[in-house]
């Protein structure tokens, strides 16, 4: 057993669907404010198997990301634990519209973020997030945001949060906007919302869908993500944590796979929910079935959906100079 989840851990892998936000595990919490309890943590992590829940713990902890320094720590210890994974490329997303609406210095903050990635082997791009039911003026301060950032790692727009509180059809100027400027766009979808939720992100051009759970139930929407080349980001743990699926067992990971859809592992919120990449792929191992082959093409799909990926060059052979 021991052999098998080296095999996990040593795959080269890349997180594509990554909140730094969520990130925030309960040490790192603690880090920021040592006056917190294990139990106080526990408590407020803990979610009821539904999107509100999960939504007041997230909530909860973005109270104690307060200075750019706050962030600056957040960012150092996933790295740390992405490059102990082998996790080579992180697309991170940041909840710029959070950010805008607690009238904080985003440049200040993404400073110390850049600060940070220097120091890192591991490769990292950014995705800027508006919160959905904050509204489409809000959202289009972040696509903005994001135009403006383009020069320095933000490689995407993207918009996230309560599906039925901020429908897709609202941001259709909004994700106009976006792709004039050059950004590359990711929607979430399929979560907590219908398969037409996910109809909405494509016809707003989303080049990757969040989670897209809820597609299993529209054969024609698989038909589309399969010849349109859409992959989904599904995070296993994560859909079971928040209610877009009862459980595991009833994930339709299996269904995406058998209908050619393309799809990529990921953590979404791997300090909340306490988990890895590593652990991710353990589990699409033991609960579906799949061979290190599968995993293999599904670690290579992270590369290959990836907006900026760039592979490390060989090193000059000296004796050929």
């Amino acid at each position: 057993m021991a052999e098998v989840g080296d095999f996990y851990q040593a795959l080269p892998k890349a997180e594509l669907h990554l909140h730094l936000e969520g990130s925030l595990t309960p040490a790192t919490l603690r880090e920021l404010e040592p006056s917190l309890s294990a139990e106080e943590i526990e408590s407020n992590y803990r979610t009821s198997g539904d999107f509100s829940s999960f939504l007041r713990a997230y909530v909860w902890a973005l109270g104690f990301l307060r200075t750019p320094d706050d962030y600056a720590l957040v960012l150092r210890r996933l790295l740390e634990r992405l490059e102990a994974e082998n996790v080579q490329y992180a697309e991170i997303t940041i909840s710029a519209g959070v950010i805008l609406r607690r009238g904080q210095d985003f440049e200040a903050i993404f400073s110390v973020l850049c600060k940070e990635c220097a120091s890192s082997p591991v490769q990292v791009r950014w995705i800027l997030d508006a919160v959905r039911q904050f509204g489409a003026a809000e959202a289009m301060a972040v696509a903005e945001l994001a135009a403006a950032y383009r020069d320095r790692g933000v490689v995407a727009f993207g918009i996230g949060g309560d599906e039925l509180a901020g429908p897709v059809e609202w941001f259709g100027e909004v994700f106009r906007y976006a792709r004039r400027e050059g950004l590359h766009l990711t929607i979430h979808a399929g979560e907590t919302a219908g398969p037409r939720s996910v109809w909405g992100a494509l016809e707003l051009g989303a080049e990757r869908i969040g989670h897209g759970v809820t597609a299993a139930e529209d054969p024609e929407l698989l038909t589309a993500l399969r010849e349109r080349n859409v992959p989904l980001e599904v995070c296993l743990t994560s859909n079971v944590a928040t209610g877009a699926v009862r459980d595991l067992s009833s994930h339709p990971l299996p269904r995406f796979l058998e209908a050619g859809v393309p799809v990529v592992l990921n953590t979404d919120d791997p300090g909340l929910f306490g988990v890895t990449l590593t652990h991710e792929y353990e589990l699409a191992a033991s609960r579906f079935g799949l061979r290190e082959s599968d995993l293999q093409r599904l670690a290579e799909n992270g590369f290959r959906y990836a907006f900026d990926f760039k592979p490390a060059q060989a090193e000059p052979d000296a004796r050929r100079s």
